[in-house]
């Protein structure tokens, strides 16, 4: 029973990882008024080039940063058409998904062809790691999953605590107030944008690296857009997007489990599960969120 508890709990900070990891650079964007539709995108190119970047340097941290650096230069093109030409924000993201799908295929194929590359190696924390249960639920894991879980509080503090948080909330619900007062919308806006395709990258290498140590057409599938129902879920706060993801972690954790029981002949449901919770849950928490006023709106200087 104990092992059956630690499995599963393990399997759910596993998958909840990513999720957090994109939620909360899109609580950022999200708050500072940008819809980043193409976090899907940005992820599978993420998994892609931290697959790369492993493959030729034979180190993870060198893969890490090139999928943070991936992340950044996708969310460099995607705040271009959305905040400078004031392009359409879902049509945009949809256009950076169908993108990726295609260029990361590609390039998979001229450079790795699913070869195997150095993923993220466990690092156990001295002493609390050999605690029953919890030491191997906590306290032992590959970086990435800590730097998730620390910029928890750090998100937070940024956002609600420093003047930089501030100017992001404010340009997410008044711009135009905000430009009247000095604040640079654009500036702050870029910054939001910036930071969500950096954490959307190190997530996507994490899917890539983290899980599997290689690269599969198509690895992501959909967990951006739960992402980013992780972020409407929890109320664009970084505190309760951990929640939020946990439990769709747990979803993902839960249909795993089962596949190995007598229900895993039902398969295509079990795979559907996570989604199906996704989707319920924002139907019921959608209203209730507490969106930017001016969320998916371009500003337009006068």
């Amino acid at each position: 029973m104990v092992d059956l508890i630690t499995n599963f709990l393990t399997a759910d900070i596993r998958t909840a990882t990513p999720l957090l990891l994109a939620a909360l650079g899109l609580v950022f964007s999200e708050r500072a008024g940008i819809v980043n539709i193409g976090t899907e995108g940005i992820m599978l190119i993420g998994a892609l080039l931290g697959c790369v970047g492993a493959s030729f340097s034979g180190s993870s941290l060198v893969g890490a940063l090139t999928a943070i650096f991936g992340g950044l230069v996708m969310s460099l093109i995607f705040a271009f058409f959305t905040i400078t030409l004031r392009s359409n924000q879902i049509v945009v993201g949809t256009a950076f998904n169908i993108f990726a799908g295609g260029f990361t295929i590609t390039l998979n194929r001229l450079l790795l062809n699913g070869a195997k590359v150095k993923g993220y190696v466990n690092l156990p924390v001295p002493g609390l790691s050999k605690i029953p249960v919890a030491g191997d639920v906590l306290f032992n894991w590959s970086l990435p999953v800590y730097f998730a879980f620390i910029c928890v509080p750090l998100c937070w503090f940024v956002l609600q605590r420093t003047n930089i948080g501030l100017k992001v909330r404010a340009v997410g619900e008044y711009p135009k107030a905000c430009d009247t007062v000095g604040i640079n919308v654009f500036r702050i806006r870029y910054g939001a944008v910036l930071f969500s395709g950096m954490m959307a990258g190190l997530a996507g290498s994490f899917v890539s690296m983290g899980q599997l140590s290689s690269f599969t057409e198509g690895m992501v599938s959909g967990k951006g857009f739960m992402a980013l129902a992780v972020c409407v879920f929890g109320n664009y706060s970084p505190k309760t997007v951990l929640l939020a993801a946990l439990l769709f972690g747990a979803a993902d954790a839960l249909k795993y489990r089962l596949l190995t029981t007598s229900l895993g002949g039902y398969y295509q449901f079990l795979n559907m599960l996570p989604y199906l919770i996704t989707i319920v849950a924002l139907c019921m928490f959608a209203k209730r969120s507490n969106k930017p006023a001016c969320s998916g709106v371009a500003y337009r200087k006068e």
